[in-house]
C-alpha cells in the first residue's frame, strides 16, 4: 500500500468514507489522474500538472478538497472556502450527505481542462 492510500485508509470515520469517496469521483472524471503522497496528503495529478488535494482537518472536524488552479476557476467558487490561503480554494465537507457530486464533478472538468494554466493568474 502507498502513503497516499496508507493516509485515506489509517483516518477515522468520517474522515475515512469521505476520502474514498472524493478519490472514487476524482478517479472516475479524470480517468489518467495519479495519486501521489506530498506534504503528507494525498495529491492528485494529471501528467505532471497538480488537480488538487484531499486533507482531513481533525482540528476543523472536515475533509478538504483543495484544487490547485482555483484562480482561474469560474463554477461554483461562491460555494468554497479560501480562508488564510491567497489561491487555493476548497470544498469542506463533514459528512458524505454532504457531498453535492454534481458540483463536484462540474469542478473537477473545469480543473482539469485547466491543467495548463499557472497557479496565479495573471492578467
Amino acid at each position: 500500500m502507498n502513503p497516499a492510500e496508507e493516509y485515506i485508509l489509517s483516518r477515522e470515520e468520517p474522515y475515512r468514507s469521505i476520502l474514498l469517496h472524493l478519490k472514487a469521483v476524482i478517479e472516475s472524471v479524470i480517468p489518467d489522474v495519479d495519486m501521489k503522497y506530498k506534504w503528507r496528503i494525498p495529491c492528485f495529478y494529471e501528467g505532471k500538472h497538480p488537480i488538487c488535494y484531499l486533507n482531513a482537518s481533525y482540528k476543523g472536524k472536515y475533509v478538504d478538497i483543495a484544487f490547485w488552479n482555483s484562480a482561474h476557476l469560474t463554477k461554483h467558487i461562491e460555494l468554497m472556502y479560501s480562508e488564510k490561503r491567497k489561491v487555493v480554494k476548497s470544498f469542506r465537507y463533514r459528512s458524505l450527505e454532504e457531498i453535492n457530486n454534481s458540483v463536484l464533478i462540474d469542478v473537477l472538468r473545469e480543473v482539469s481542462s485547466l491543467k495548463e494554466k499557472g497557479f496565479y493568474k495573471r492578467d
